[in-house]
């Protein structure tokens, strides 16, 4: 499996804990993270189901834009 990254609209802790509630329910918790510090709040993802991370960061509240 490759790592594929997402810019997100994430802003804290509070939201990284929303987006885990979903996230979680698909992938376990070591398969993904979310980087606050970088400026497009990027989310490290090891798995190849990138429609289903984009809908269960969606179903949070929150977006995610798959990055090249």
């Amino acid at each position: 499996m490759e790592t594929k990254k997402f810019k997100t609209n994430a802003k804290c802790g509070g939201c990284v804990a929303q987006i885990a509630e979903s996230l979680n329910k698909i992938l376990p918790r070591e398969q993904w993270d979310i980087d606050l510090n970088s400026a497009d709040k990027i989310l490290s993802v090891t798995s190849n189901q990138s429609d289903a991370v984009i809908k269960a960061v969606s179903d949070a509240g929150f977006k995610a834009e798959k990055i090249d």
